[in-house]
C-alpha cells in the first residue's frame, strides 16, 4: 500500500518548529517526529525553559503527544494514537561551554543534538564557513559525551569536513536528519556523496527534505517538486542503499500568525543558504514546498510519490520511519 501498512511507523527526521499542537502531524499520519525545541542561537537558559515548557505539555494526558525517551516510546505513541515527541537541537549553543549540562538536558529529555547550525561554533563548523574547518578540540570531547549518554548526533548544518570528521569519530550511528544530495542539487545545504557514505557507514540515516532551501535545483522558473524529492531519495538510495534513507521535512507546525513572521524572518540572517530561494519565490512558508504537500497533513503524499517510482513496500516502510526507528533503538537508554 502507497500509504504503508497500518503498523507502518512515521518518523519525521526535522520539524524545525511547532507551536504545540500535533494536530497537523497526526493528520499526516506522522507517528513521531524530531521537533526542535531550542531557539537555534540563544544561550541555556532560553533552552531550558523551552524545553521543560515542552515537557510539561507532553506530560499532560490530553496533550496527545507522548514524550519519546526510548525508541520504544515511538511504538508506545502509534498504540496509543499519540505523536511522539523527539525533543531535539539545531545547535550546541545551549551548553555555553560547559559540557557538563549535556547530561542535565538529556535528563530533561533532549535525543537529538545537532553539532553546529550553520555558522561555527565551538564544536566545529557549520556549512557556510568557506573554510569548511571540522571538529574543536572541545567538538571532539562533546561528541564521546553525546555518545556515552545516548544522544543522537544530526549533522545536516554542519561542514563537510565536520561531518566526515564526527562520522568517523562517534561510536554510535550519526543522522543527516534533513539534508539532500549535492550531487542531485548543489545547494549550500546539501551534501557530498562523502559526507552520505560516511554516515551510512556509521549505521546512520539521511532524511531528505522536501524543503526548496534543499530541494530546488537554483533554476527561478521551478519551484521545488515532488519529483525532485523522489529524485533525491533515489540517488541516496542507490548510492549507499535504502536502509539509510529517511524523510526530513523541515516542515514548521505553525498556526500562529505571529509565529508565522517570526519563523519566516529566521532565513533572512542566512542569505548564503535561503537568498536566492526567496528571491525566486518570495518568504512565504507554503511556498518553500512542493504544492501537492505544502503542511504535514500531506505527508502521506510523499510515500505515495515513492510508490509511484516503484520502490517496494518494504523499502518505503524503511524509508518513512523504520530506518530512523532502527538507528535510534542502537542509541537510546
Amino acid at each position: 500500500m502507497a500509504k504503508g501498512s497500518p503498523t507502518t511507523i512515521v518518523i519525521d527526521g526535522l520539524v524545525f518548529h511547532s507551536d504545540g499542537d500535533p494536530e497537523p502531524l497526526r493528520s499526516g499520519g506522522v507517528t513521531a517526529a524530531n521537533i526542535t525545541v531550542a531557539p537555534y542561537l540563544e544561550g541555556f537558559q532560553s533552552a531550558f525553559d523551552n524545553m521543560s515548557r515542552w515537557r510539561a505539555i507532553a506530560e499532560r494526558d490530553d496533550s496527545g503527544w507522548k514524550l519519546v525517551l526510548r525508541a520504544g516510546d515511538i511504538r508506545v505513541a502509534q498504540e496509543e494514537g499519540k505523536t511522539g515527541l523527539i525533543m531535539g537541537w539545531q545547535n550546541l549553543w545551549p551548553i555555553e561551554r560547559s559540557i557538563d549540562r549535556i547530561a542535565g538536558f538529556h535528563a530533561l529529555g533532549l535525543r537529538v543534538a545537532q553539532l553546529t547550525y550553520n555558522d561555527a561554533n565551538f564544536v566545529g563548523d557549520g556549512c557556510g564557513e568557506e573554510r569548511n574547518g571540522g571538529l574543536t578540540v572541545f567538538g571532539r570531547k562533546v561528541v564521546h559525551e553525546l555518545n556515552r549518554l545516548g544522544i543522537a548526533i544530526d549533522l545536516s548544518h554542519c561542514s563537510e569536513k565536520t561531518v566526515q570528521e564526527t562520522a568517523a569519530l562517534s561510536s554510535q550511528p550519526v543522522f543527516l536528519t534533513h539534508a539532500n544530495a549535492k550531487s542531485v542539487d548543489a545547494r549550500l545545504r546539501n551534501k557530498t556523496d562523502d559526507s552520505i557514505r560516511a554516515v551510512a557507514a556509521t549505521g546512520g540515516v539521511i532524511g531528505i527534505s522536501i524543503h526548496g532551501f534543499m530541494n530546488w535545483n537554483g533554476d527561478p522558473s521551478q519551484p521545488p517538486t515532488l519529483e525532485n524529492f523522489v529524485k533525491h531519495v533515489k540517488y541516496v538510495a542507490n548510492l549507499v542503499g535504502s536502509e539509510h534513507v529517511g524523510i526530513g521535512t523541515d516542515f514548521a507546525c505553525v498556526q500562529n500568525a505571529s509565529e508565522v513572521d517570526r519563523v519566516l524572518s529566521l532565513s533572512k540572517g542566512y542569505p548564503e543558504a535561503a537568498g536566492v530561494f526567496i528571491d525566486a519565490f518570495g518568504n512565504d512558508l507554503a511556498d518553500r514546498y512542493p504544492k501537492e504537500t505544502p503542511t504535514p497533513r500531506q505527508f502521506s503524499k510523499m510515500l505515495e510519490a515513492l510508490d509511484r517510482s516503484g520502490f517496494k513496500a518494504s523499502e518505503i516502510d524503511g524509508i518513512a520511519g523504520g530506518n530512523f526507528l532502527r538507528a535510534f533503538d542502537k542509541i537510546w537508554r
